[in-house]
């Protein structure tokens, strides 16, 4: 359990987190105007008659988005609620046209139950994370408030995009259940598999720096071992993972600091300063708003049967935690390279394509993507898997990485030789592996009678190293190895320099 060392002991952090993703549809919730939100869109050019709040416009839902939703919460191994409601939120603010928003009430059922996740927790053990909720709205306008020195502006364009959020669960009637996130790093484990999710199910782009998923993070704390969960606050509009951990941290401390001199918990709402990584308060429990939700008498309850469930169901990917399972059971990969390689969905089907029907590529090919690959993400496109030359630059596919690996297992090239094809791939060679490797003569050198030549000239040549390698300094072994290499221009197979070695010295 993650600690917090005060001065009369030590604390634990109770986290809850409400995320907001974007779903991604053609078109809004409620309206048909385009849902491509883009920042780079001319203001207020995608806002139709319903968005504006025009008098006489209905709202009319979108049953793609609420698909989308119910294959979000078959990912989550949630509830699908049969049978559930849209409300009206009731606050004015500049952004809302309406003067409220259209969500899915809390003491109403959700499209989305009780379900959960599961994260690797700090003891290094899977963790299941319980999840509330999962329920649609419309997202509210952009102000901008930098175009002028007195008057602030109001896009659109945003409004009406369609929402998921995503409530973990607290059970408070069972308090000793830790079914919860726990700890700043857990807080980062259970986003990050959240967007893994919404991702490798085409449910939205999860893109903290978009804006597409973003975070309110509640924190409380209470001493360790205690079972009573004490008051909270809430840090609103999170979208960094960094600033999450970094704020989770430092209001953990502040509550702490309160309560150990003495002091009470408000329940207010906080803001999150970018530039020195506190959090100060936003507004007072007495200050917050009574939304008034009531029914939206222009939208019928929505009805979902088991037959929609399981046509979704049947569409649905393999998740992420299955492809990392079945690297680790088939391909023998350890957790770290099975996590990476898991990343994305298009990163894993990249990894797919290139093992092909050959899973003695799996290995190595997870090497040459981890070590080499990553580090040069301008030479591969994971996304669309183009080739060839494009903007100037050579792509990596996944047949070139098969081609390379082939070529090493058939001793056709040795591994300083894959990496010289490599680096030429790089830096805009064109042509497969195996037509570099011709046109610059990087075929390896396995004719054994030729290599025995040469280390017999290379022992011949080095007559005292023999003799101190025979007396006992046997570290000396790869000396005779680097010479042999260089008179072969490293193209001598390693492993039959090494055999032919160790029988000439005994």
């Amino acid at each position: 359990m993650f600690t917090i060392k005060g001065k009369s002991g030590d604390w634990e952090i109770v986290i809850g987190l409400e995320t907001h993703i974007e779903v991604l549809s053609n078109s809004k919730i409620f309206s048909g105007a385009s849902a491509n939100y883009n920042p780079t869109i001319a203001p207020n050019t995608q806002v139709s008659f319903v968005d504006a709040a025009m008098p006489g416009m209905l709202p009319v839902l979108n049953d793609y988005c609420v698909d989308q939703a119910i294959k979000f919460g078959l990912g989550i191994n949630a509830e699908i609620s049969h049978l559930s409601c849209f409300a009206r939120k009731q606050y004015f603010y500049p952004d809302l046209p309406q003067g409220y928003q259209i969500s899915q009430p809390a003491d109403q059922p959700p499209v989305v139950g009780r379900g959960w996740v599961e994260i690797i927790g700090d003891d290094g053990n899977p963790k299941k994370i319980l999840i509330e909720r999962a329920h649609l709205e419309q997202d509210a306008g952009k102000l901008k408030h930098d175009m002028h020195p007195t008057k602030s502006f109001a896009d659109y364009n945003r409004t009406g995009v369609t929402l998921l959020e995503i409530v973990t669960f607290l059970d408070v009637k069972n308090p000793e259940n830790n079914s919860y996130i726990s700890s700043p790093d857990e807080a980062e484990r259970y986003l990050r598999q959240i967007r893994e999710i919404a991702r490798a199910l085409g449910v939205s782009k999860a893109n903290m720096e978009e804006g597409s998923m973003r975070a309110d993070v509640n924190v409380s704390v209470r001493r360790a071992g205690s079972n009573t969960f004490n008051e909270r606050c809430e840090i609103k509009n999170m979208v960094s993972f960094k600033f999450i951990k970094t704020a989770i941290e430092y209001e953990a401390r502040r509550q702490i600091e309160i309560l150990e001199s003495g002091g009470t918990i408000e329940r207010n709402t906080m803001r999150y300063n970018q530039g020195d990584g506190t959090t100060s308060v936003l507004r007072s429990k007495e200050d917050a708003l009574d939304y008034r939700y009531f029914p939206d008498p222009d939208l019928l309850p929505l009805e979902i049967t088991d037959e929609r469930i399981e046509r979704i169901r049947r569409t649905m990917p393999e998740l992420p935690a299955a492809t990392r399972a079945r690297y680790i059971e088939k391909y023998g990969l350890s957790e770290y390279d099975a996590a990476r390689l898991t990343e994305t969905t298009d990163i894993s089907k990249w990894f797919d394509t290139a093992i092909g029907d050959k899973p003695t590529r799996a290995k190595p090919i997870a090497n040459w993507m981890i070590s080499e690959l990553f580090a040069h993400p301008e030479n591969y496109d994971i996304e669309n898997q183009k080739s060839g030359i494009v903007d100037g630059m050579r792509i990596i596919t996944p047949s070139d990485l098969s081609e390379l690996v082939d070529m090493i297992s058939a001793n056709e090239i040795n591994g300083k030789q894959a990496k010289e094809i490599f680096i030429k791939m790089l830096d805009g060679e064109n042509g497969s592996p195996k037509e570099i490797a011709d046109k610059f003569g990087m075929k390896q050198m396995t004719d054994t009678g030729a290599i025995e030549k040469i280390i017999d000239d290379v022992l011949s040549q080095n007559t005292p190293q023999v003799e101190q390698y025979k007396s006992g300094k046997v570290g000396l072994f790869g000396f005779f190895v680097g010479n042999v290499m260089r008179a072969t221009d490293g193209k001598a197979n390693p492993g039959v320099v090494n055999e032919i070695l160790k029988k000439k010295l005994g």
